[in-house]
């Protein structure tokens, strides 16, 4: 299976998010990744859907996207043509034995520590889901102790908007 990524341009308004969601849940799809957020224009929101499947998938979950009236747009986002990220909160276990392993570990990755407790390093890494996976692997020796990450999102690259 195949993974795809959707940039879908929607109404910002209460109920657009639970219509996108629910539209898969009843076809059964499943959603890989989902991330939103207001656009520049706060009447707009952007949703980054990551979904699995082959083309046809593709292709149904885009005509029934097309479907929904607060749906502007929908865009598969190539890789070649898309700039495409993800953010992950890493909660490790750093004390004074292992805090300047942990705190090197996540200098190799450009990762930045946005807090430091006795026990613990929070670490805050941006970057493909490669980038985030592999720092991930290499922190849990450490003792991971909680990990949130954002799910994808996408922007085309150069003068390419994502309308």
């Amino acid at each position: 299976m195949e993974r795809y990524v959707l940039s879908v341009l929607v109404e910002n308004h209460a109920g657009v998010l639970s219509r996108v969601s629910g539209l898969f849940s009843r076809r059964g799809y499943n959603i890989d990744s989902l991330t939103v957020g207001e656009t520049y224009n706060p009447g707009q929101s952007r949703m980054t859907i990551v979904v699995s499947g082959d083309e046809y998938i593709l292709d149904q979950i885009t005509k029934q996207l097309a479907k929904l009236v607060e749906v502007i747009s929908i865009q598969h986002c190539v890789a070649s043509e898309t700039v495409v990220r993800e953010m992950a909160l890493i909660k490790v276990g750093a004390d004074e034995a292992h805090r300047a392993g942990v705190i090197q570990t996540a200098n190799i990755f450009r990762a930045r520590i946005v807090d430091v407790g006795v026990e613990s390093v929070v670490i805050e890494v941006t970057g493909s889901e490669e980038k985030v996976a592999s720092l991930i692997r290499l922190l849990e020796p450490y003792g991971i102790k909680e990990l949130v990450r954002t799910g994808l999102t996408a922007m085309g690259r150069g003068s390419q908007v994502l309308e």
